[in-house]
């Protein structure tokens, strides 16, 4: 366990020295944040009855996504890791007396929580001084808010054992590129972080919250808001502990099957 915190410890430092690069990444997230809710309260002015959830929950969903979006979001992959491989710098891993799959996970899970640490007070100390309904606002009772926290922890462990399979699958190709832009792309749509997947039809809707995907991202938002609350929500997480369970265990058995194929080429 020790020598994981190490490689947390290390990876988490490293990453906190990227300044210029986060606050870069912050004035593009607040940018993109404001021209989503002014996109959408023009849809809400001309028919807000046809939206399945209020305009000040969708703000706190756009807002809240700005903020953790480094936490919960596809794109956010070790680029170090991706190329490793191609690299055939995967052999001085392999050199190392500790599990491939679980140093992984931890250096990317570092990765995460020092993008999210430089970004994510400055977007909630501006979201919540915002006048309503463009605010975030606080949930609506402690309750939800304890729900949330269980299910962005359990969304956060979801979307990097995700990252553990884009990992793992470029093993089998000769670029990283194609498998992370196909990964990327898929999930921003799947997950919510485009559009809340309460805006979807409901056919479509009740497949896609099935998904892992929807683990991701949209559940922990929605409960925010208090879009998802009560029995609904206790469901959503259960899912999301199941499909946990599932990506955790895919990953590592894909990576025992991947790591007695590796050639590392070179000298």
């Amino acid at each position: 366990m020790k020598k994981y915190l190490t490689f947390f410890t290390i990876r988490f430092t490293t990453r906190l020295q990227y300044r210029a690069a986060a606050a870069a990444g912050m004035a593009t997230q607040f940018a993109w944040g404001f021209m989503n809710i002014l996109m959408f309260s023009a849809f809400y002015r001309a028919n807000p009855a046809a939206f399945p959830m209020g305009f000040d929950q969708l703000a706190s969903y756009i807002w809240l996504r700005q903020a953790l979006l480094a936490l919960l979001s596809s794109w956010s992959l070790d680029s170090e890791t991706l190329e490793m491989v191609s690299s055939g710098n995967i052999g001085y891993e392999l050199c190392r007396p500790v599990d491939l799959y679980n140093m992984w996970f931890v250096k990317d899970v570092a990765t995460r929580i020092a993008a999210v640490t430089l970004r994510c007070i400055p977007i909630f100390a501006v979201s919540f001084f915002l006048p309503k309904p463009y605010n975030l606002s606080l949930p609506p009772n402690a309750g939800t808010l304890l729900l949330f926290l269980l299910s962005m922890v359990l969304g956060f462990c979801v979307i990097v054992a995700y990252s553990m399979l884009v990992y793992i699958a470029t093993f089998y190709t000769y670029s990283p590129l194609g498998v992370r832009w196909i990964a990327i792309s898929l999930t921003e749509f799947l997950s919510g972080s485009l559009l809340p997947l309460n805006f979807l039809p409901d056919g479509i809707r009740r497949v896609l919250e099935l998904l892992p995907f929807s683990s991701m991202q949209n559940v922990p938002l929605r409960v925010y808001s208090g879009d998802i609350a009560g029995q609904a929500a206790l469901w959503h997480i259960l899912l999301q502990l199941f499909w946990l369970a599932v990506l955790v265990a895919l990953g590592q058995v894909w990576m025992k099957n991947a790591l007695k194929r590796v050639v590392v080429q070179g000298g």
